[in-house]
């Protein structure tokens, strides 16, 4: 909601307002009520008048007054009890005034039971028959409705409980002002009706001031229905309308008079109170139409005037209530948009066909460094450095002769110009609006700089990436070169020594001293072991540089073709292999594989100081380690051999290391794990152990997969 200076005000605080206004026209009913009864029972006559010779306000009627008050200031607080307070007080006043209606419609107007019920037990007979008069209709119509719309408001929970109690609080003040014009014009059926009971001058007072707290109410419930005009406009064009009703002939005013009302609904936010105020008016035309009396010969004149008046007022509060639909639509709509473009981390521009810039959004401040006021009615081409500045214009000039888009409805890469003149890329999309013939561009521009920051970064790399793959390239010609040297010139020398040292064993072994033969044996052993470490070196470079030949591969015949390759080394030895359960085929390169558990084996019997050595070869879906890590797809080779240490798990895989000599020590060269560790990382998995000295070792390895908390082997 928005006060008289533009400003929003705060629903909170406007609550409050409400609810005090409640409360305070509540104890105002209270008081009424109070002072009247107080005058009945002090048989004081011109209190329950306020003015001599005017109509009395009815015992029931200051009665109703009390418990309306009551049921009002009580409906204003959110607690269970004083919720029930309200509705047995409301409800209370609801059977008082259904009896004395139904006594009206029935019984006739000399009747007054339901109102002398108290008086002839609390009130001396004469002083009763002295005052006279009862509850009129219109006071009972009106407690009827006032107090079911507190009723529906206080135990109805739906957004509509508000909007009844409104158009009720709108019924309820026009027929008390009704009545207080009549009391000013002395036109007596505006305050009573028929032959029946008159609304006294002090109940017509407390009617308008009932209306005004049930009007509080609904607002205090659902501020947003609140109009933004002053009440008192509607109130007075109706009591305007229906006066000029009473004392027009055939109602020809009212048709007119009665439209202003309706078109009041304009300037108030809830889009049906078109339908609300068409609804009060026709129930003031008819009022109007009963409150006179009508000669025969014009009854069918009013009626048709009246009919069409009622016609009129709701086609015209359709056409309103479309109207506002629409309009609030609209104002949705913008509101979204509005917070849209303030929230977005976007520039958005919007400028006229001459390239004035007619919004300026918060992004764009932050981004140019200008603050709206000094952009706004300002060329556009203010934010653009050359050549865009001097070119800007001419494209406009272009495109409104030619209709050729060059730029709108893409999204294209330009420079922008902050306020300090510094130039900077943006993405810059413009997008064309019509309406009413006239065009609007909008604009949305993003800040590109990190971007093209980052693009400038990449190209960077890439370009020293190129480098470090030529460098690459180059060390492994350089690698294939050393290669080719270690195969060929650094083996001949090797072999001259061990061929050389051979035939000396052979021509002149007899002529030397068995320290020289022992020598001579050495030198031999040492070429042959020489010639293997250049060819394990070799190899290792061979695993890391050449592409391996994947296929789906059964593994229990890869353990198998290992075990009859070696099945001479497991006689001598007395060992023995076993498959534990079923293998798996997985994807591998087969030849590598085989590699792997030929050495994982054949370290197995080798370094094994049982009289009978034993190899399990298996493979795990899930393998939980001592240390809590776990893996899957886990393949494994276990022996009962010696065992080792834990601070050498790392140290066996260096190549030419070896913690021992095997008892065919001269045929290795400790080169073994090191191989292995490198096929299985090239098959993108790892290998681990776990051992216990004196029983025996297992060796875990994964293809494809890590241990998860653990980096791959490298």
């Amino acid at each position: 909601m928005w006060n008289a200076a533009g400003l929003q005000d705060d629903p909170q605080r406007t609550g409050k307002r409400y609810r005090s206004a409640v409360i305070v026209i509540g104890l105002l009913l209270v008081l009424l009520g109070l002072t009247v009864l107080a005058g009945w029972l002090l048989q004081v006559e011109v209190i329950t008048s306020f003015v001599p010779d005017f109509p009395s306000m009815a015992f029931n009627t200051a009665l109703c007054f009390v418990l309306s008050g009551i049921a009002l200031s009580t409906s204003a607080r959110r607690r269970p009890l004083a919720s029930l307070l309200s509705t047995i007080a409301s409800a209370s006043v609801v059977l008082i005034v259904l009896a004395r209606l139904i006594e009206i419609a029935t019984l006739g107007r000399t009747v007054h039971n339901v109102d002398r019920l108290l008086t002839n037990i609390l009130i001396p007979p004469d002083f009763a028959a002295q005052i006279g008069g009862g509850m009129g209709p219109n006071a009972s119509l009106i407690f009827l409705l006032g107090n079911l719309s507190l009723i529906a408001a206080q135990n109805w929970r739906e957004a509509r409980a508000p909007l009844i109690q409104e158009l009720i609080s709108y019924v309820v003040v026009t027929l008390g002002m009704i009545a207080l014009a009549s009391y000013v014009t002395n036109a007596e059926q505006g305050y009573r009706w028929g032959p029946y009971a008159a609304m006294a001058l002090p109940t017509a007072i407390g009617v308008v001031t009932f209306g005004g707290g049930l009007l509080a109410s609904a607002w205090w419930r659902q501020p947003e229905s609140r109009g933004r005009i002053p009440l008192w406009v509607p109130a007075l064009v109706c009591f305007t309308g229906l006066l000029a009703d009473l004392y027009t002939p055939l109602g020809v005013a009212n048709g007119i008079l009665y439209v202003p009302l309706v078109l009041t609904a304009l300037w108030f936010r809830n889009r049906k109170a078109s339908l609300l105020f068409a609804l009060v008016c026709t129930i003031l035309v008819l009022l109007g139409f009963f409150a006179v009396r009508h000669d025969s010969a014009s009854l069918w004149h009013e009626i048709t005037n009246r009919s069409i008046t009622v016609v009129m007022l709701w086609l015209i509060a359709l056409l309103v209530f479309y109207y506002v639909r629409n309009r609030m639509s609209l104002e949705t709509e913008r509101i979204r948009f509005s917070a849209l473009v303030r929230n977005t981390p976007d520039a958005v521009l919007t400028i006229d066909e001459k390239g004035t810039i007619s919004s300026f959004n918060p992004a764009a401040e932050q981004m140019f460094g200008y603050v709206p006021q000094e952009v706004i009615g300002r060329n556009v081409k203010m934010l653009m450095p050359e050549p865009y500045h001097s070119e800007h214009d001419g494209y406009l000039s272009h495109y409104a002769e030619t209709g050729e888009q060059r730029i709108i409805g893409t999204t294209r890469e330009v420079s922008g110009r902050r306020k300090n003149n510094a130039v900077f890329p943006l993405d810059v999309s413009i997008s064309e609006v019509k309406s009413g013939g006239i065009k609007t561009f909008v604009g949305i521009l993003r800040d590109i700089s990190e971007r093209v920051n980052q693009e400038e970064r990449l190209r960077t790399t890439l370009a020293q990436l190129e480098d470090y793959t030529a460098d690459l390239e180059r060390s492994n010609h350089d690698l294939d070169e050393f290669a080719y040297i270690a195969s060929h010139d650094l083996k001949e020398p090797l072999r001259g020594l061990h061929n050389h040292s051979r035939f000396l064993l052979e021509d002149y072994g007899g002529q030397l001293d068995d320290d020289g033969v022992r020598r001579l044996n050495r030198l031999v052993r040492l070429s042959q072991r020489m010639e293997k470490l250049v060819n394990d070196l070799l190899y290792f470079s061979r695993i890391g540089r050449q592409q391996l030949a994947v296929k789906r591969t059964d593994i229990n015949l890869v353990v198998k073709d290992v075990v009859a390759t070696m099945e001479l080394l497991l006689e001598e030895r007395h060992a023995k292999v076993v498959i534990d359960g079923q293998l798996p085929e997985v994807v591998c390169d087969a030849p590598r594989l085989t590699e792997v558990f030929r050495n994982l084996i054949t370290n197995a019997i080798k370094y094994n100081d049982k009289p009978r050595p034993l190899v399990s070869i298996g493979y795990l879906e899930r393998f939980v380690a001592k240390d809590g890590t776990t893996a899957r797809n886990v393949f494994f080779v276990k022996d009962n051999g010696k065992g080792i240490a834990k601070e050498f798990h790392e140290d066996i895989f260096r190549i030419f290391k070896r913690l021992e000599k095997s008892q065919d020590s001269d045929d290795g060269t400790g080169a073994g794990l090191t191989f292995v560790r490198k096929i299985i990382a090239r098959h993108n998995g790892e290998i681990w152990l776990e051992s216990e000295i004196g029983i025996g070792t297992t060796f875990y390895f994964t293809l494809g997969r890590k241990r998860e908390g653990q980096n791959a082997a490298a």
